[in-house]
């Protein structure tokens, strides 16, 4: 429903006070019912009907963009200082035929999606191909650690600005029951291709719950450093890993990870920490990593099947975990096996996990061929210490609840 802000009465006459009267309570009963009837639907329902138009350049007002069906054109920004909320149930749609495409929320900008479980927020690509715009993007200042250790670095989608900085709680805004489609584009001469959703240093004051990465051509999710957390996620889909995180990242009150790898996939999680040996590290219960038969790796020649993979210092706690599906793939005379963990590079082994600092308990592992943790090399001998690596098969891993926001089509992603 749209409310006018006013409504304006032109009268004009030469007739009696009791006239103009009479022409003002008309014309205000005229006004009132085109209002109720921009409440309802053609059939008389209480049904609001959706409003339709674009979204384009930097938004620099706070705005709300009311229930409806809106295209997004080129690389919409959020400045600082503003708010933009979108409505439950609305569809935000790119075309990779206008050029990039992506939504940015700049530091100190706030984005606020109020979808439901019946009503999600949508926002995709009219093409319906993996890699067609550059996805939800967000920026806060919340503390990094980068490559050599500094806390402020820049990034690599395209738009080349700074993040990093010491506002742990950071607040860039409420993302619920949003949905990402089709996304993974490179936008200008950025270096990586975007992910479904990107986060760079968001802190613990934003709220991510309930949010689908479907069918991207790059990560599900990818936090650079931040102290945000995540509950409710799904990765259906994506080509690269299902979930990925570097510079530090460290959120403490993550839950209800669920990753479906088909056709195309690398890891279900990538975990690094660009070299740095943190005291710090990220927390994640209840998760779930699977691979359908016949998923390949992402490139030819690149093979990466393992569940969890750790390197360059990448570390964290684990439990009540579902692995299945990472088996043996086959690329031309060469069968390579899956694994549950792999450990990447000697001072990962070294310094994360021989120092406890990476725990992985209460794991459920089936149709996975290597289910203990592995080197990536015979040169890397993986021992995790006592009790910090515990197999069971009692693990439940993400529990979620189906609803519209987990169905695309009449597929339920909840596989």
């Amino acid at each position: 429903m749209q409310n006018s802000n006013s409504i304006f009465v032109l009268i004009k006459s030469k007739t009696t006070k009791h006239k103009i009267m009479k022409t003002k309570f008309l014309a205000l009963a005229v006004a009132a019912g085109l209002f109720l009837n921009s409440c309802s639907s053609d059939n008389g329902s209480s049904t609001p009907t959706p409003v339709v138009g674009e979204i384009t350049g930097t938004i620099s007002a706070n705005t709300t963009y009311a229930y409806g069906n809106y295209t997004l054109k080129g690389i919409v920004k959020i400045a600082s200082g503003v708010t933009v909320t979108f409505d439950a149930g609305s569809t935000i749609t790119a075309n990779k035929t206008t050029g990039d495409n992506a939504l940015v929320v700049l530091n100190g900008g706030k984005l606020i999606v109020n979808g439901t479980a019946s009503s999600p927020v949508v926002f995709t690509e009219t093409s319906g191909i993996p890699g067609s715009w550059g996805g939800i993007i967000m920026y806060g200042d919340a503390p990094i650690k980068a490559i050599g250790g500094v806390t402020t670095s820049t990034s690599e989608d395209g738009n080349a600005l700074p993040y990093g900085g010491t506002n742990a709680t950071h607040n860039g805004g409420s993302l619920n029951y949003v949905r990402v489609e089709y996304a993974g584009a490179k936008l200008a001469d950025g270096t990586k291709e975007n992910n479904g959703f990107t986060f760079y240093s968001c802190g613990s004051g934003t709220t991510l719950d309930h949010l689908v990465s479907y069918k991207g051509a790059d990560d599900g999710y990818e936090f650079f450093g931040g102290t945000v957390s995540m509950t409710n996620a799904i990765s259906y889909g994506n080509f690269d890993d299902a979930f990925d995180w570097q510079d530090g990242w460290q959120g403490q009150n993550n839950s209800n990870w669920y990753a479906y790898q088909t056709v195309k996939g690398n890891f279900g999680m990538e975990i690094e920490c660009s070299s740095n040996n943190n005291a710090f590290y990220p927390k994640v219960t209840n998760i779930t990593l699977k691979r359908a038969a016949g998923c390949t790796p992402e490139v030819v020649g690149d093979v990466q099947i393992d569940a969890f993979q750790f390197k360059k210092e990448g570390n964290g706690d684990y439990s009540n975990i579902v692995i299945d599906g990472y088996g043996n793939y086959t690329e031309g005379a060469n069968v390579y096996n899956g694994a549950v963990v792999k450990i990447q590079d000697a001072t990962t082994n070294t310094n994360q996990v021989n120092a406890s600092k990476i725990k992985i308990t209460n794991v459920k592992i089936t149709n996975t061929t290597q289910i203990v943790p592995v080197g990536a090399t015979g040169a890397i001998v993986v021992s995790f210490p006592t009790d910090l690596f515990l197999p069971t098969t009692t693990a439940t891993g993400a529990t979620l609840t189906s609803g519209a926001w987990s169905t695309v089509g009449n597929v339920n992603l909840i596989q």
